[in-house]
Parts: structure tokens; C-alpha cells; sequence
């Protein structure tokens, strides 16, 4: 039979998914752990004897291997611009949607101090951005200058004003630095572009960054590593909420990987307004995001996550009340990799990815402000409304080895104790039980029609066994709220809504 090897290259783990292609049939997966110190294909040896092995007495045929990588960090970029809440939070998202970590973001003019934090960086790629297009082309042109005076030899992708491109060319080229230039991620004010941005991180993945993180080896027997593991995720939840030619998509979507050192959330939606009497506000959000809190993880990051969350929204998820949090997450911080074995343990790293799944849904999602008006009160909208998203789709080992996956992810949906988020009301939750969204995202690349198809056939659908909240007319729940100490009747509901 015909199949496809579909390789992730993981920070921790290399994972192999092989697909028939003609029936839409997982064959078999298989994991070892990654060897980016050695050679890095002795652990994918280690995996495929495993998955070989399981496919022992079946005739497989691998007609294409493909791969995607977050070994050796992943892809570390950081971005540039001008005004923080604009161009520079514009080549963020950018470079998060390439699926890189962004290490830091800077903006307006770089200071020596700055050029001397990028120096120290351990970075791959430069995403310099700055000034919508015949708008401000001073500070884009003098953060060329300085980078390449002080000799930052990184590939750059300069996605600025267009009316600078012509003498950062001139610049970069003196230098001998290797540099893309496309169009503007920001081209007219609030107006996001990011996806040519994108595309030149990836090029640039491809050709560039596999072979400095020693990964030229895979590609003797892999087809192509075609981009970080991230990337190909967003990829599946993409083509999985927006369909293929043939195949129909499932609709608005959340992904949450919920990591070791960090957790990513991808949402495929617009994010509109989805009630009346809110007004949209601030930067526009592509249809497909990518967040990645770095202080929010299982073991790298446990001790950040203890910081960000506080002891008692920890306490709050455990029967144990007396539990030393800070010396649990201390532990597993200084042990990364611990196996939790007691009911005690497993109930802390549960409440753990609770914990990871509420604050980073919370910085994921936007938010409403009330503005005051003779009316009554009006609504301000900043970031993405995905209240009415359909699926919220699990990921990762807590998740996967957990009795009530479906309660972790229920914590990152919209509750009464914070009714200015605007997280999934009534979402139903799936579980990529095999890990095989990165697989279809390179899957997609050359039959999206039987990923989404088969991502329809594997993702499984699973229930909470936590009671269900009322949240029914959460706007009227929000405006009574917000107005309680002024007297704010629902007649005043009942004329806005």
C-alpha cells in the first residue's frame, strides 16, 4: 500500500505518523526521544524501528517522507517596528503565525543597549517591520543601519514601509547580510499582512535554519522538512476549520498545546463582534492566530507558571488544600522529566494545565470595556470574540494521559467570574488523542482534501465530567455587573439587547 512518513522533529520527543493515503487510514504511530545533541537521527532510527515493527506483515510503501521540526528551541526569531501596539505587535503576530518563539519585540529606534541583547541572543532569523506604506520610513531605515553596522550577520525579512525598501536593500546588500524583502505587514493603519511575511520566515526555515541546527541529516531520507512544528499545527487547524476544495470545514476553532515549557493556543475566526452594541476596536486579528505564553508550562516552565497564576487559583483545582504549591512546581521545574505516579501528583500537574489553560486562553482571547453613553452603555471590543467558536481542540501529553481531558480544557472556556472575556461559551471539545495534528498539517501540503478527512476521523469528541455553568444572555449577565452599584435595571438591558 501506498503511505506517507509524516515526521515531527520535537523538542523532546520525535514522533512518526504513517498514513495510507488511499484508504485515509492511520497505519500506525510511533516516538523516541529527540537526539539534536548527537546525531538526530538516532532517535528517529529508535522510532521507526518501533513503528516498523508495528507495521510488521503489512507491505508500506513510503512514496513521500515529510517533516517539520521544533528541535534545538524551534525557530527563535525576533521582531521590529515602530509603534508597540501597531507595526511591532504586527511582525509579532507574524512571526508567531511563521511559528517561531519570539524571543523579545522591539520598537521604534533600537538603542546600543538593544543592539547588545540582540547580539547575546541565540537567534535564527530578524523579522524588521516599521511604518505603514508611504508613512514613516526614518526609524525602519535607521534600525537597518544599526544592525548592520554593529555586524548582526542573521537572515533578515524586512516587511516595512515599501518606501524605505529600496535603501535598506543598499544597506543590507554593503554588508553581506542575508535579507528578504516583501510587502508590509501593516500596510495602511490597524490593516494586518502578514502572510508574505510568513511565507519568506519559512523560505528562509527551509533553506537556512535546518542545516545550523545539524538537521541536514534528516533530509538525506526525509523529502524535504518543509517548517517548525507550530507552523504545520496551524496548518491542520486551518484547513480543518476552513476546509479544502472537496472537503467542507468544521468552523471556528481553538487548538491548545499545552507543552512542557510553554503553552500555544492557534484560533481559526474572525472574531467579530458577536452581540449587538459592540463596537470592534484597536489592531485587526488575522483568522488565523497564534499565541505562545513561554511562562506557562508543565516542567520548564512550572516555577513562571506558579508566579503568573498565584497559589490559591492553583489551590483552587486540588482536594489537598494544605499542598505546598511552590515546592510542587519548584520540583517538576528541577525535574523535567517527571512521570507523575500518585492520584496526588496526577491531580496537581491536572490542575497544573488548568491553570496553563485559563491564562493563556484569557491572554488569547479579547476583551469588552463599557463606555459610558446617554444611552446606556456601550461596548468596546480589543482582540478576538470567539464565544461562539464550535471546537476547542486538545493537545499534548497532560492532555492525552488525562481521565477528564475535556475538564482541563473547560477551564479555558468563558465563565462568570471574568464577563469581559471573550472565550468560547458553549464549545465542544476534542482530543488529538495519536498527536496527529502536526502530521496533517504536512499532510495538507499535498492532499488537504484526505487531512481534513481524516483529521474529521481521529480527533475524538470528549465530554466533562464537571457540571455545566448557566450561561445563558451573558451580555445581559455583563451590563448587570458592570451597572449593579448604579441602579442599571433590565429595562435598560431590554432596549440595547
Amino acid at each position: 500500500m501506498n503511505a506517507y512518513l509524516l515526521i515531527d522533529f520535537g523538542s523532546t520527543y520525535t514522533k512518526l505518523t504513517a498514513v495510507d493515503i488511499d484508504n485515509e487510514v492511520i497505519l500506525g504511530t510511533a516516538k523516541d526521544i529527540t537526539t539534536i545533541e548527537d546525531n538526530i537521527m538516532i532517535g528517529f532510527n529508535n522510532a521507526y524501528d518501533k513503528l516498523m515493527k508495528d507495521l510488521e506483515g503489512k507491505e508500506v510503501n513510503f512514496v513521500k517522507k515529510l517533516a517539520c521540526s521544533s528541535a534545538a528551541g524551534g525557530l527563535k526569531m525576533i521582531a521590529i517596528g515602530l509603534v508597540p501596539e501597531l507595526t511591532a505587535e504586527a511582525a509579532k503576530r507574524a512571526a508567531l503565525g511563521a511559528g517561531a518563539r519570539v524571543i523579545k519585540t522591539y520598537s521604534y529606534e533600537l538603542t546600543e543597549t538593544e543592539l547588545k541583547e540582540i547580539e547575546e541572543s541565540k537567534l535564527d532569523i530578524i523579522l524588521l517591520a516599521g511604518g505603514t506604506d508611504g508613512g514613516n520610513k526614518d526609524c525602519i531605515i535607521h534600525n537597518a543601519k544599526i544592525l548592520a553596522k554593529h555586524h548582526i550577520n542573521l537572515p533578515m525579512v524586512v516587511a516595512g514601509n515599501k518606501v524605505a525598501s529600496d535603501e535598506i536593500r543598499e544597506i543590507l546588500s554593503e554588508e553581506n547580510i542575508y535579507f528578504s524583502i516583501t510587502e508590509n505587514v501593516m500596510p495602511k493603519l490597524n490593516s494586518l499582512n502578514v502572510e508574505p511575511a510568513r511565507e519568506e520566515i519559512r523560505k528562509i526555515f527551509m533553506s537556512r535554519i535546518v542545516n545550523a541546527k545539524g538537521l541536514k541529516n534528516a533530509e538525506k531520507f526525509v523529502s524535504g522538512i518543509l517548517m517548525p512544528t507550530p507552523a504545520a499545527v496551524l496548518k491542520a487547524a486551518s484547513v480543518l476549520s476552513k476546509g479544502s476544495d472537496k472537503e467542507e470545514g468544521v468552523g471556528d476553532l481553538v487548538v491548545l498545546d499545552i507543552g512542557g515549557a510553554t503553552t500555544d493556543v492557534h484560533s481559526l475566526a474572525l472574531g467579530e463582534p458577536s452581540k449587538p452594541g459592540v463596537t470592534l476596536r484597536g489592531l485587526e486579528e488575522p483568522f488565523a492566530k497564534r499565541t505562545v505564553e513561554g511562562d506557562l508550562g508543565m516542567r520548564y516552565s512550572a516555577l513562571s507558571l506558579w508566579e503568573a497564576a498565584g497559589t490559591r487559583k492553583l489551590r483552587k483545582y486540588l482536594k489537598n488544600k494544605e499542598l505546598d504549591v511552590e515546592a510542587s512546581c519548584k520540583y517538576r521545574s528541577e525535574h523535567i522529566k517527571m512521570v507523575p505516579s500518585t492520584e496526588e501528583e496526577i491531580e496537581f500537574d491536572e490542575a497544573m494545565a488548568k491553570v496553563a489553560t485559563d491564562l493563556s486562553m484569557e491572554r488569547h482571547c479579547g476583551y469588552v470595556e463599557p463606555v459610558y453613553s446617554p444611552l446606556g452603555v456601550i461596548y468596546s471590543q480589543y482582540g478576538k470574540d470567539l464565544m461562539e467558536v464550535k471546537y476547542m481542540i486538545g493537545t499534548g501529553g497532560v492532555l492525552v494521559h488525562s481521565n477528564n481531558p475535556a475538564g482541563i480544557l473547560k477551564a479555558g472556556a468563558f465563565s462568570n467570574e471574568n464577563l469581559n472575556s471573550l472565550k468560547p461559551q458553549r464549545p465542544k471539545y476534542l482530543l488529538d488523542k495519536t498527536y496527529i495534528l502536526s502530521a496533517m498539517g504536512l499532510l495538507a501540503e499535498d492532499y488537504p482534501d484526505k487531512a481534513v478527512r481524516i483529521m474529521k476521523k481521529y480527533l475524538i469528541e470528549i465530554e466533562s465530567d464537571e457540571i455545566e455553568e448557566d450561561k445563558e444572555d451573558i451580555m445581559t449577565k455583563r451590563i448587570k455587573k458592570e451597572f449593579s452599584d448604579k441602579a442599571f435595571t433590565d429595562n435598560h438591558c431590554d432596549m440595547m439587547f
